[in-house]
């Protein structure tokens, strides 16, 4: 990267920190962290969950939870004007047309009342004056620039009828329509599979060339630093411990924790799976079929074939993963599987067929069958402790258990996740995302479950966390014989963790077969296509790693 004058700095943050407020203690997230952003470039937090990343780069917005969060200390100079000493009319100017930013889980940030046309076109009518006309032309160019198919029919769809990657795209559709300064992008791949990552890291560099836009880069793939960034600060604890280009940094790392991100991966392989241990779940051509209505009568035109015509089997102590793009099927068939979206055709679990029971007959088998959601912000309620979100399971499933037992059941689960169970008080707001993620998994796994569906459970995570909850996951289905349906976009958690592969697009399962069979002999030009865009993330990893 060339020599940069201080005439091209367009963010300037000096010894800054961020404090927050619980009851009469303040403590400090962000100990006092200085970098810079020049125009055009692209900066990268890294750093592990709770490091500080997302809420160092929500203070140059001002979003922090007001007067709980603080800064004690420090400045945020843009264009050289202080953002932390502004009027908030002064700031609204600012926000979303001059710095914008792409928020890690779209599903709490799309307003789940309004169409997705409402919601991008409402920035381009705030910011820019546009009329409706104007604005539903620029809203469609907006999607179809994301990768959104299908972009006129979506105009009237709200955030819970798309996917977690198409709801993705959505946001930075939001952040993009403005052609901003300064995008902070805060995991914004964090919900895309491989193919639709590589096509949204084009479109970022894309419009950074055209616009000279700078961008700031939160993630924890450092495949994606290697790719898009200029400089990095690696983040720890609430400090920056260590700066440089990338190539100083992924070459010649000097800070032990910054050897310990590049070296971070999910390693191993998954248990063996017995061929001969009881079936837990089954289904045979599996539909799930949404209708199209039109006309003043709402006849059904047509379906969604959201699920068409699937069939899996899925024993105990094995782990069946279903991979494909977003909008593919995946999370359909989980919650058919599970009976949370209705379906045709059998579905039988422990050799009982549950496709026809009513909910109350389901409410018992509840206990053993359990779900990780992708957003786990979103499926924490804001209202509990940690500790009523877990136990609330048990009081349900085990009424009859003592508050002193229920107690020490959260801990050992908050425990068995990596957490520290003296935080089961606290609320989901405290915690990092991939905290937040962690909390969820120990939600599940607090009855002992026989099957789980994981959606996405690593998806918010960190390297090395993910590395961590993957080897949590083999050692609780080994020593508990779980059976997994894991749904992920991540190939490399896929194969770390899966016996067997279902490859889905467009609702069909287009190859399936053992896991090693999949990534070494795939059939199928789809599943060529997502392997090879896998495979090239984690050559560029890999060579950071034997770098």
């Amino acid at each position: 990267m060339s020599n940069r004058t201080s005439d091209e700095t367009l963010i300037n943050v000096r010894d800054l920190q961020v404090a927050f407020r619980s009851g009469q203690t303040n403590s400090l997230a962000v100990k006092g962290i200085s970098f810079t952003i020049n125009r055009g470039e692209t900066v990268a937090l890294v750093g592990e969950s709770g490091s500080g990343k997302s809420v160092s780069a929500l203070s140059i917005l001002r979003l922090l939870p007001y007067p709980a969060a603080s800064h004690p200390h420090g400045e945020i100079f843009f264009e050289g004007r202080d953002l932390l000493n502004i009027r908030e009319a002064q700031m609204r100017e600012i926000r979303g047309r001059r710095i914008s930013i792409i928020f890690q889980e779209p599903m709490t940030s799309l307003n789940p009342l309004h169409t997705i046309e409402d919601q991008v076109g409402e920035i381009l009518k705030t910011h820019r004056g546009a009329t409706p006309g104007n604005t539903r032309t620029r809203v469609l160019e907006l999607l179809n620039e994301v990768g959104i198919r299908d972009a006129e029919q979506r105009l009237d769809a709200y955030p819970h009828q798309l996917s977690g990657g198409q709801r993705q795209r959505v946001m930075i559709a939001m952040a993009l329509a403005n052609e901003p300064d300064l995008l902070i992008a805060d995991e914004p791949t964090t919900a895309l599979d491989v193919t639709i990552q590589a096509q949204i890291l084009e479109l970022l560099k894309r419009l950074q060339s055209q616009h000279g836009m700078a961008m700031l880069l939160i993630t924890h793939d450092l495949g994606i630093v290697r790719k898009m960034a200029d400089r990095v600060n690696v983040m720890n604890d609430g400090l920056i411990v260590e700066t440089g280009t990338v190539k100083d940094i992924f070459e010649t790392p000097k800070h032990a924790y910054t050897r310990h991100l590049i070296g971070a991966e999910p390693k191993g392989n998954p248990p063996k799976g017995n061929p001969e241990a009881p079936v837990v779940v089954e289904t045979g051509n599996l539909k799930v079929w949404f209708p199209i209505k039109r006309g003043l009568l709402s006849r059904t035109v047509d379906h969604v074939k959201a699920v068409d015509g699937l069939s899996l089997k899925l024993r105990a102590g094995e782990t069946v993963g279903v991979v494909g793009e977003s909008g593919s099927g995946k999370t359909t068939l989980g919650l058919a599987i599970l009976r949370l979206v209705s379906s045709d055709g059998p579905i039988v679990y422990a050799g009982r067929r549950i496709d026809g029971l009513l909910s109350k007959d389901m409410l018992p088998l509840r206990r053993e069958m359990q779900i990780v959601f992708q957003d786990p912000f979103g499926s924490l309620s804001p209202r509990l402790s940690i500790s009523q979100i877990i136990e609330e399971g048990l009081l349900i499933q085990a009424p009859d258990m003592s508050f002193d037992q229920r107690r020490d059941r959260v801990s050992q689960a908050l425990a068995d996740v990596g957490l520290d169970p003296k935080a089961q008080d606290r609320y989901p707001h405290e915690f990092s995302g991939g905290q937040r993620q962690r909390i969820a998994i120990a939600r599940a796994m607090v009855l002992e479950p026989k099957f789980v569906m994981l959606d996405e459970p690593t998806s918010a995570l960190d390297m090395s966390v993910q590395a961590q909850i993957v080897d949590l996951l083999r050692d609780l289905q080994q020593k508990r014989g779980l059976a997994y349906l894991f749904i992920s976009h991540d190939l490399r958690v896929v194969r770390a963790l899966c016996n067997y592969v279902i490859v889905m697009r467009n609702g069909k399962a287009v190859e399936e077969g053992p896991a090693d069979a999949i990534f070494e002999r795939p059939r199928q030009d789809y599943t060529k296509a997502l392997l090879a865009a896998a495979f090239n993330l984690e050559v560029r990893h890999s060579a950071a790693t034997a770098s």
